[in-house]
C-alpha cells in the first residue's frame, strides 16, 4: 500500500494489520511509521525512483491512499506528482507484476474535466485506474473526511463542524466520512468476489 501516512492510510494500516486475511502488509514510505508489527514490511522509498520499487509492487491487493495539498505542496506541478503521477507509477507496475485488485481513494467531486484543480486530477487518476489490466478496480469517493490529523487544517476541522451539522437534516450525501468507517469498507470490499471496475461514493460507504 501507498499513502500509509496520511489520515486515511494510517487507519487502513492499523486495520490491515489487525485483519487475519492478510498475512502481510507491505507499505512503501518516504519515512518510517514508526509502527512495528510482526505482519509489517515497510520499505523506505524514493517515489521518484520507478525502477528502485516497480518489482516489489506484488501481492494480492494494491491499495493507494496517497494524496497532499497545495498548501502542502507549495505548487500544482508538486500536487500532480503526488496525487496523479506517484499512483498512477504505482497501479502501472501492480499491473504489469499480476497484482489483481486495485482499491483507490480518490475524492468526492472528481472530474477530469472540473475546472477544480484538485478535482480534475482526481477524475484524472480515476480514468486512467480503468484502463489497467485489474481483475477488480474499485474507487471509493469519500466526502470531507472525519478523523484525526497530525497535520493541522484549521479551514477543513471549520468544514467538519459545519457538514456535520448540516448533513444531519439535508445534503445527506456529503455527510463526513469516518476514517474508520472508510478504511473498513475498503478492506471489506478488496475481500469480495465481485469483479470489474466499481465507483463507490457517499452514503453508500456507510452501507454494510
Amino acid at each position: 500500500m501507498i499513502g500509509a501516512s496520511g489520515l486515511v492510510g494510517h487507519q487502513l494500516l492499523l486495520q490491515l494489520l489487525e485483519n487475519s486475511e492478510f498475512e502481510k502488509v507491505r507499505i512503501f514510505v518516504r519515512r518510517e511509521t514508526g509502527i512495528v508489527h510482526s505482519k509489517l514490511e515497510e520499505r523506505i522509498i524514493d517515489f521518484d525512483r520507478i525502477e528502485s520499487w516497480a518489482p516489489l509492487v506484488l501481492g494480492d491487493v494494491l491499495f493507494s491512499s496517497l494524496g497532499t495539498t497545495i498548501k502542502t505542496a507549495k505548487t500544482k506541478e508538486n500536487q500532480y506528482r503526488v496525487d496523479y503521477t506517484y499512483q498512477y507509477e504505482f497501479a502501472k507496475a501492480a499491473s504489469e507484476n499480476g497484482v489483481p485488485v486495485y482499491i483507490l481513494v480518490s475524492s468526492m467531486g472528481a472530474n477530469s474535466k472540473s475546472s477544480v484543480f484538485y478535482s480534475r486530477i482526481k477524475g484524472e487518476l480515476e480514468e486512467a485506474a480503468a484502463t489497467f489490466n485489474f481483475r477488480k478496480t474499485i474507487v471509493f469517493r469519500p466526502s470531507i473526511l472525519d478523523g484525526d490529523r497530525q497535520e493541522k487544517r484549521v479551514g477543513e476541522k471549520v468544514g467538519l463542524v459545519i457538514s456535520r451539522f448540516l448533513t444531519r437534516f439535508i445534503l445527506k450525501k456529503y455527510r463526513p466520512t469516518p476514517v474508520d468507517i472508510l478504511a473498513a469498507k475498503m478492506i471489506h470490499l478488496s475481500l469480495d468476489q465481485a469483479d470489474g471496475f466499481r465507483i463507490v461514493e457517499g452514503l453508500e460507504i456507510f452501507s454494510a
